[in-house]
């Protein structure tokens, strides 16, 4: 079946835990400055920094699997490895609560991954 412009494939799976990833690097200070629920630690820009970073690296564990065959992995392969790779690397309640939200996606998402499902994913 032809990819649409609408269909979300690994590799924009790939690229989204990239610049979120970035993005958190970015402003992980910022964050943990504002920090104050539900204990005011300063940590949670780290704390979800270095979900995402383990979100990302089982992604990237999954594009390494398929680079001696020339294939890319499947959609849902991706989802679920970040989904999994966020729970894994879990820190503080922000990392937990961001891995359960990814977990929740990786559902939806694992049962199509054109812009509908993206959307229901979301909400």
């Amino acid at each position: 079946m032809p990819q649409t412009a609408d269909d979300m494939d690994a590799v924009a799976v790939r690229t989204w835990c990239s610049l979120a990833l970035e993005a958190l690097g970015r402003e992980r200070e910022a964050i943990d400055a504002i920090n104050v629920y539900p204990v005011a630690d300063g940590d949670t820009g780290t704390n979800l920094y270095l979900t995402v970073e383990s979100a990302s690296q089982a992604v990237e564990a999954v594009f390494a699997a398929h680079e001696t065959g020339g294939t890319a992995p499947a959609t849902a392969d991706a989802v679920h490895a970040m989904a999994h790779g966020a729970l894994i690397g879990a820190r503080g309640n922000s990392g937990t609560i961001l891995a359960q939200l990814l977990r929740g996606m990786a559902g939806v998402l694992s049962a199509g991954h054109d812009a509908d499902r993206l959307r229901e994913a979301l909400a």
